[in-house]
């Protein structure tokens, strides 16, 4: 077995080819920093180049997968540069979760909120626990949402409910995911870390070459252009964080 730590983000690989890469700050609940989201797209991009990782369980320690931005830790940016390189560290870990070479199966437990909710997205096989929630607070926020879910969202769950859940930010259980088609799976809170490795073991035991070359080509043709995506929620995100309005209501949220 190995074990990494990123600062943030814990990464232990097993002898059955499975990475588990955890969020760990769970004193605030694994909410979003620069740190944060610079030592998830080095573990998955560390995952992705080991030749002895064949599937990836992505994860939070604590009472929560991840509680979205952290509020005590935000400044409001002096300059476009500024907050285009912050935007542009959340949606390179999106990229690596995404487009990376091996499957990624989702363990959601507690909260998934924003940027956190964007990432449980982002995994291929999203297993939610039964007492976890989700919910996107950027519009009420005078942001915008990253992790290219203007484009997985609506090919999940249909534009219109894509919209609802982008414009008012409702609170959603995961079982009501599973009914949209967000999660994948749900199963009891104690269960999950179990289905998780299992789901993952079986991942691993297929062969490498299918099992990539099936995770890239559905990504990129289920939902519309990815890329495009990314591109054009960093430029909105930056402008989101440019505003003034932005850091007051972070502060109050």
């Amino acid at each position: 077995m190995s074990c990494y730590e990123y600062g943030t983000v814990l990464s232990t690989g097993d002898d059955q080819g499975v990475r588990t890469i955890s969020l760990n700050r769970p004193d605030c609940l694994n909410a979003m920093n620069l740190e944060l989201i610079q030592d998830v797209a080095w573990a998955f991009d560390d995952a992705n180049a080991d030749r002895a990782t064949r599937a990836i369980i992505f994860t939070g320690e604590g009472r929560a997968f991840c509680a979205g931005d952290d509020r005590n830790s935000h400044v409001h940016p002096e300059s476009e540069a500024e907050a285009r390189a912050l935007v542009d560290a959340i949606q390179r870990a999106t990229h690596a979760i995404v487009f990376g070479a091996k499957p990624v199966v989702g363990a959601i437990n507690g909260w998934a909120v924003g940027g956190g909710f964007e990432w449980a997205i982002n995994c291929d096989f999203p297993i939610w626990a039964q007492s976890a929630k989700g919910f996107f607070p950027e519009v009420s926020l005078n942001l915008f949402v990253t992790g290219a879910v203007t484009s997985l969202l609506p090919a999940l769950v249909g534009l219109n409910k894509a919209r609802e859940m982008l414009f008012f930010g409702e609170r959603y259980t995961a079982s009501e995911l599973k009914d949209m088609g967000v999660a994948w799976r749900v199963v009891a809170d104690g269960e999950l870390q179990k289905e998780a490795q299992a789901v993952a073991e079986k991942l691993s035991a297929l062969p490498p070459l299918s099992v990539r070359a099936m995770k890239r080509v559905v990504n990129q043709c289920a939902a519309s252009d990815l890329h495009r995506a990314l591109q054009l929620e960093t430029d909105a995100t930056v402008g989101g964080f440019l505003d003034p309005e932005t850091t007051l209501r972070l502060k109050d949220f």
